[in-house]
């Protein structure tokens, strides 16, 4: 049986080998304002909420026969690639990495487009029809016609806006991937768990993206990494938590709320913390969690 341990670099994250940490250098007041910094190791076995529910055990098992019949296609030289399976969306979740990155813009149009048409739609539909209700009672003349006259006349402006973006981004969405699909520009962010690295992916870069398209890359060890929860206030005032990983010495952070949005309190970002930490020590296994089954 080989050694776990030659699967990993001689740097990998190990909570026995991190080398003496000199001082860390006094963080911009931007950074240390509203935040609070959470503790190394004492991890627990938890995880984010989201990190179970962004994937189904329908999905695996669905993901898991097709993987077994496209095997058995390509064994026979009868695989035929699905249309857009080259693509490569810069996303890694498993044994080896997590990498981020997001749609581009015009991808995120259509799913706003969607998602603002159908949650609009759903969220108004009951005030618009209660108010229409009231205002045909206190309107002369037979209460049902006046009410029809008026939900129709408000639909006009309201409702059918509001089917359109959502049957154009349905539609769009379901059945013209080419329209939609499409890479982003590369990933944002890496946690390697066989290097132990950390990587920022820089598309400032000095310029060199502009003129090239190369991508920079900011590297540091993830024991050199601390932990923030960074509180702002969302449009009602309420605090919003988002977890921010912090360079010790370097102005090189990541904001975790592009992989596990912000919430009311603290204890998906801790979790977060905990994932994370127990994800990159080689000492133990991988966190038990659907993405990471196979």
């Amino acid at each position: 049986m080989p050694n776990p341990d030659s699967l990993y670099s001689p740097e990998a994250y190990h909570p026995e080998r991190i080398p003496d940490q000199p001082p860390a250098e006094k963080q911009p007041w931007l950074r240390r304002f509203g935040s609070m910094r959470l503790p190394w190791g004492n991890t627990q076995d938890i995880f984010p909420s989201c990190v179970l529910t962004n994937l189904k055990p329908a999905d695996l098992r669905r993901q898991e026969e097709f993987n077994k019949v496209r095997d058995e296609q390509k064994s026979r030289g009868e695989y035929i690639p699905k249309p857009f399976e080259h693509i490569d969306l810069h996303d890694r979740l498993d044994n080896e990495r997590i990498r981020h990155a997001q749609f581009p813009a015009s991808s995120k149009f259509w799913i706003y487009m969607q998602t603002i048409g159908k949650g609009f739609l759903i969220i108004l539909s009951p005030f618009i029809v209660f108010s229409c209700l009231v205002v045909a009672y206190i309107m002369d003349g037979d209460y049902i016609p006046s009410f029809f006259d008026i939900f129709l006349e408000i639909s006009l402006y309201t409702f059918l806006p509001l089917i359109i973006m959502w049957g154009i981004g349905s539609l769009v969405i379901n059945h013209f991937p080419k329209l939609w699909a499409k890479a982003s520009r590369g990933p944002l962010w890496e946690f390697n768990r066989r290097t132990g690295l950390v990587t920022v992916f820089d598309y400032d870069n000095n310029g060199e993206y502009k003129k090239n398209g190369a991508i920079g890359e900011k590297v540091a060890p993830f024991y050199e990494f601390d932990a923030y929860i960074t509180v702002t206030p969302d449009r009602q005032g309420l605090p919003n938590n988002v977890l921010c990983i912090v360079h010790r010495y370097r102005d090189l952070w990541i904001n975790m709320g592009n992989f596990v949005g912000a919430c009311n309190g603290t204890a998906v970002p801790c979790a977060l913390w905990d994932y994370l930490q127990n994800y990159m020590d080689i000492s133990k296994p991988l966190p038990d969690t659907p993405e990471l089954e196979a």
